[in-house]
């Protein structure tokens, strides 16, 4: 159950904190400052709750993490539950926020949905194609990172939450101009809960996120078997 509680509240400061970057500061601070916004955070909440659940916070991280053998099936999808409900708290609150300030110079809008709440739906010009792809390769390299420096024998140790929030803070300067960027269903799930107008695209957000992650999981397996036959 603590393990439940860490994903739950960590998720839910990931997009109340990360999304909430682009919803209150999104004209100042551009696509860059946002994407800095979402490595910073995951940094914070790595040191904060890693040593709990492992800072997941993201399905497709969990599944690959089940798929690597390091967690059961059913933790995994305990796992998943707590990260969208914890999710959909950190959106609800930045709903309200946004109720709260009727004058308010709200950024985050996208203009293919008139949404205020960073959701995940495709830019002006941006196919379903282009950002599939960009999900699958974007998570892909996310999750890669993660395996690597989470691994018990190869991994980084105190280091691995710096180079994991860097990889998510990479990835979302590359895919927000796509899709506002993903690689995280729970991510995408929360702001679309209250903006219904994100649904349409959302399984972009499911499909691109979990092929990534299994991508990652047999591209890691590889490596480590090479070079423990190197060893």
């Amino acid at each position: 159950m603590k393990k439940l509680f860490a994903e739950g509240i960590g998720t839910m400061f990931l997009v109340l904190l990360a999304c909430g970057s682009a919803v209150l500061a999104g004209p100042s601070i551009g696509g860059l400052g946002i994407g800095l916004c979402f490595g910073l955070v995951l940094v914070c909440l790595c040191y904060a709750i890693g040593n709990i659940s492992g800072c997941h916070v993201n399905p497709a991280v969990s599944i690959a993490v089940f798929l690597a053998g390091r967690m059961s099936g059913k933790e995994c999808v305990l796992y998943i539950i707590a990260q969208l409900i914890g999710a959909t708290v950190g959106a609800g609150f930045l709903y309200a926020l946004f109720n709260m300030g009727a004058g308010f110079n709200y950024g985050g809008i996208t203009a293919a949905s008139g949404s205020y709440l960073a959701t995940n739906v495709l830019q002006p010009g941006a196919t379903s194609v282009m950002a599939l792809f960009t999900e699958v390769l974007l998570t892909f390299f996310f999750v890669l990172v993660v395996l690597g420096a989470t691994d018990e024998k190869k991994g980084f140790g105190k280091f691995a939450g710096l180079a994991i929030g860097l990889a998510l803070g990479l990835v979302n300067i590359v895919g927000i101009p796509v899709d506002n960027c993903s690689v995280n269903p729970a991510r995408s799930f929360g702001p679309a809960v209250f903006d219904p107008s994100a649904w349409g695209d959302f399984w972009i957000m499911v499909v691109g996120p979990i092929i990534g992650a299994v991508i990652a999981v047999v591209c890691w397996a590889a490596v480590a078997k090479a070079q423990k036959s190197i060893e």
